[in-house]
């Protein structure tokens, strides 16, 4: 079969698989294999069986279970907890103090998960209840979690930078810092948001009485400072050169299990239960790869990334508009696909268009996380919408979408402030490593 033909085929195949709701590697390690079946069928075992163990055994990924584990015991030890009633206590005196301080807790447990669908579950299942207890409106503080979660995978530790790092071979230590200053400017810009919003509409989030906040005592919860400290001491030690990112994912997981024990919130049984469910996360993640690496195989059989990247030569676009013809892409894809999954998907297609044509992939790598953020958010399918929905069942769809828009409109200024000025998202690293 022809190599164009083959190539529309097992796409299709692969949305109609999604489209009945197979698991998503799954879905790509079926389409893959067949399609590979249909070009070179003598090679369909040796690239399931090769790229099963190149995933499995690559140590960079070991990175994921490590961060994925060190967000489960802040979770499990109440720190994340500890976290919110901090920054609401920070907060308090603010219009639309609540929803600010949802952001600023969402961001502060991404730099420990690196997983935004982790960020909204947690902070929505603390900050949901306190926030109907003052009267906020419904949409205001659902479209704030669902959104402040989205920061877990841009602020590092990212499992998204390090997955787009391993694609593209790029220092995922450059990553991180790249992914610093943006995250932390989009979280300021959330801010931004639920205070304009609570000052146009004051009914919408109503001021609590600071005696009456969490907190209300004045000493910010020991919990905040144990998460700030493993925050500081992981990407510190990046900055710093005192270890490697994937050192730094072993210390910070150690550290927060340290913590744990010497907050005495952490059973036997509680540490089994929290390491398997660790290990049944990483299992989707590494399947969702597998799948994803054996149809990227099956793409390069068909010859598809070299024949698009020809015909864009031939246009003759400019690298800033294939830029934004991607990101376009790629909020789309993010409103039903995994983010792991349309990374491994699309970036060996995209990767040799835009390095011949001299776009920075750290840059771009922000770029393409942040639009992957407002995927998570976007109507119909965005997935944080739905975490939401899971810990909110009373708040209608319609409500949570309503209540994304204005954060939605936040992270696209934040792409435009990036393509302005990329040197946010550079200047770090080449401070770093020059």
């Amino acid at each position: 079969m022809e190599g164009s033909a083959a190539a529309l085929l097992g796409v299709v195949a692969l949305f109609v698989l999604l489209l009945i709701r197979v698991p998503v590697g799954l879905s790509m390690l079926i389409a893959g294999a067949a399609g590979i079946a249909l070009i070179r069928p003598q090679a369909v075992l040796a690239v399931i069986a090769g790229e099963t163990f190149a995933v499995s055994s690559r140590t960079a990924l070991t990175i994921i279970p490590l961060f994925m584990l060190m967000g489960s015991l802040t979770v499990a030890s109440g720190m994340s907890r500890d976290l919110y009633l901090a920054a609401n206590l920070w907060l308090a005196r603010i219009r639309g103090g609540l929803a600010a301080a949802s952001i600023v807790a969402c961001a502060g447990f991404s730099a420990l998960s690196g997983s935004s669908l982790a960020a909204a579950l947690t902070m929505g299942r603390v900050a949901l209840p306190e926030m109907r207890r003052f009267n906020y409106d419904k949409s205001l503080a659902a479209g704030a979690v669902a959104a402040g979660g989205t920061l877990g995978i841009l602020i590092p530790p990212s499992a998204g930078l390090v997955l787009y790092g391993i694609l593209t071979e790029q220092s995922i230590g450059r990553l991180f810092m790249a992914g610093l200053l943006p995250g932390i400017l989009l979280a300021a810009l959330f801010v931004l948001t639920v205070v304009i919003i609570a000052t146009l509409h004051p009914e919408r989030a109503p001021r609590g009485e600071p005696e009456h906040a969490p907190g209300k005592r004045g000493r910010t919860p020991a919990g905040a400072y144990w998460i700030l400290g493993l925050a500081v001491v992981t990407l510190g030690g990046i900055y710093a050169g005192v270890f490697s990112a994937m050192e730094a994912a072993g210390v910070g997981a150690f550290l927060a299990l340290l913590a744990a024990l010497a907050r005495r919130s952490l059973t036997r049984d509680a540490l089994g239960e929290l390491v398997l469910s660790t290990l049944r996360a990483c299992g989707t993640v590494f399947l969702i790869l597998i799948g994803a690496y054996v149809f990227k195989v099956f793409l390069g059989f068909t010859g598809t990334p070299f024949a698009m990247a020809r015909w864009v030569g031939d246009q003759g676009w400019s690298g800033p508009q294939v830029v934004a013809l991607v990101l376009a892409m790629f909020i789309v894809l993010g409103t039903f696909l995994d983010g792991f999954a349309i990374l491994v998907l699309t970036i060996p297609l995209v990767q040799p268009i835009l390095t011949s044509l001299g776009v920075d992939m750290i840059w771009f790598g922000v770029m393409i996380v942040i639009t992957l953020e407002m995927g998570l958010i976007s109507p119909p399918v965005g997935l944080n919408t739905f975490v939401v929905k899971v810990v909110a069942p009373d708040v209608p769809m319609g409500a949570i979408f309503r209540g994304i828009i204005p954060f939605w409109f936040a992270m696209l200024a934040m792409l435009v402030l990036l393509a302005l000025a990329p040197g946010i998202a550079t200047f770090l690293p080449q401070a770093m490593f020059g």
